[in-house]
């Protein structure tokens, strides 16, 4: 048994959603109970005890988007043209960066990005992953890291044409082979998806190839959905219709799919991921940065699809990212009201939504019986912090970084701001080491 307590208690709960003095207790990875700090440390008298010591107690984060093997490319230089656009951008740095890497790369990608998402809350992480010459065991490698460091992750690669059809059937067994191994696990501690790259990277041989390698599997697709322009014109160009159309008629959408970004899509496509129950993760760091254009995930929400919160790879840090939705919308849509509702929806329920759809178990919420993932935030409010503004204070005060301690599962992994787990140091200098022979490959 294992009580954090003496902490302002966040519970994403609409039954309770703060107590000033709060204590969650948590057992065999659950959630057994929460209250009061006095009257669960009474309750609970012979339990492990986390003295949170005002700071704010709060559910682990979900990132429902991520892309491990882009880790290394920050700092990079690379020479060649100026990237002036979208496919640009793929051609002159991620496919030059994927096509180079190797299974001990992945390894290294993988302890960074994991490790600082732990470091910054995220207690369950989706990758989409890509490394098209270390295809065989790549998310097997990715996975055993996350079970060291004891995240839990939802893992897939990226099928697609790209690299030839050595590539594409290797991808397709590497995703069937990892979906399996995880169904076998049976743990609430990782999943597989079939991952895709786009639309506009798949001939429709390969996606009859992917629809068919994932029969009686019940896994999902994790793709990424017009998020450029090109994805749309190709499409329209090609097959006579749009992306999400054509993905429609190969049965790739439902309601274990996640549509990534969305950014392009058209109203009579926006119908049909509702109908069909698809996901779709808005990641608006990355969409800026890339310049492909904003989201419509306002008028997503206001339409009745699950609309959740990732980051892209572009950083590891979900504050951050609850931070630049917040704004890029009322920039964009010229409207100051908009999105102080939207945002925590995104991150906070339907991200949940989104994972309970892939594990087994109630999560991102502090309730009886939910998984226990549990955070403590170094955040001393300047003003009064209750049951109705904790959103704005997470928005406006939290940052990554003030995350103090990570519980995943009941296991405390991050104190201090530390991994337990592994020597965060040595790992950090050998994956410089590794990075180094990287970039002169490249």
């Amino acid at each position: 048994m294992l009580v954090v307590g003496n902490g302002r208690l966040v519970t994403q709960n609409k039954e309770i959603p703060f107590i000033e003095n709060g204590a969650v207790a948590i057992e065999d990875g659950k959630i057994v109970d929460y209250g009061n700090t006095k009257d669960i440390l009474e309750k609970y008298k012979k339990s492990e005890y986390i003295d949170a010591k005002d700071k704010v107690i709060m559910p682990g984060l979900i990132n429902t988007h991520g892309h491990i093997y882009s880790a290394f490319a920050r700092g990079m230089n690379l020479d060649g043209p100026t990237s002036k656009d979208f496919l640009d951008i793929l051609n002159n740095l991620w496919w030059r960066l994927d096509k180079n890497l190797s299974l001990e790369d992945i390894k290294y990608s993988a302890y960074s990005t994991l490790m600082d998402s732990l470091k910054y809350g995220v207690t369950t992480f989706f990758d989409h992953h890509a490394s098209p010459n270390a295809i065989e065991g790549s998310l097997f490698t990715i996975g055993k890291v996350a079970e060291e460091l004891g995240i839990r992750t939802s893992l897939c690669y990226e099928v697609s044409d790209r690299d030839g059809e050595r590539a594409l059937i290797e991808g397709i067994k590497e995703n069937v082979d990892y979906i399996k191994h995880c169904k076998e696990s049976n743990s609430n501690m990782k999943s597989g998806m079939f991952g895709m790259h786009a639309s506009f990277t798949l001939s429709d041989r390969s996606l009859e190839k992917c629809a068919k390698a994932t029969d009686g599997l019940d896994c999902g697709y994790h793709i990424h959905v017009a998020e450029g322009l090109a994805d749309e014109e190709k499409c329209i160009k090609e097959h006579q219709m749009r992306v999400v159309e054509r993905l429609n008629k190969f049965n790739i959408l439902g309601e274990k799919t996640i549509a990534v970004h969305c950014i392009h899509a058209d109203d009579n496509e926006q119908d049909i991921i509702l109908k069909t129950g698809t996901t779709v993760v808005h990641n608006p760091e990355s969409n800026m940065g890339n310049a492909v254009g904003v989201s419509p995930a306002i008028k997503l929400i206001e339409k009745g699809i699950t609309v959740g919160l990732g980051t892209d790879g572009y950083t590891s840090d979900m504050f951050e990212s609850m931070k630049v939705a917040n704004i890029i919308h009322k920039h964009h849509l010229k409207d100051p009201s908009v999105a102080w509702g939207e945002t925590p929806m995104m991150l906070f329920k339907n991200n949940r939504k989104i994972a309970e759809k892939h594990f087994d178990g109630t999560f991102g919420i502090i309730e009886k019986g939910a998984v226990g993932d549990v955070i403590v935030v170094d955040y001393n409010p300047l003003t009064p912090m209750n049951g109705i503004n904790y959103n704005s204070h997470i928005l406006f005060g939290m940052m990554g970084k003030s995350v103090d301690t990570t519980i995943v599962n009941g296991n405390v992994l991050v104190k201090d701001g530390k991994p337990l787990n592994v020597n965060e140091d040595e790992i950090l200098a050998e994956s410089r080491m590794v990075c180094s022979k990287l970039w002169n490959r490249i």
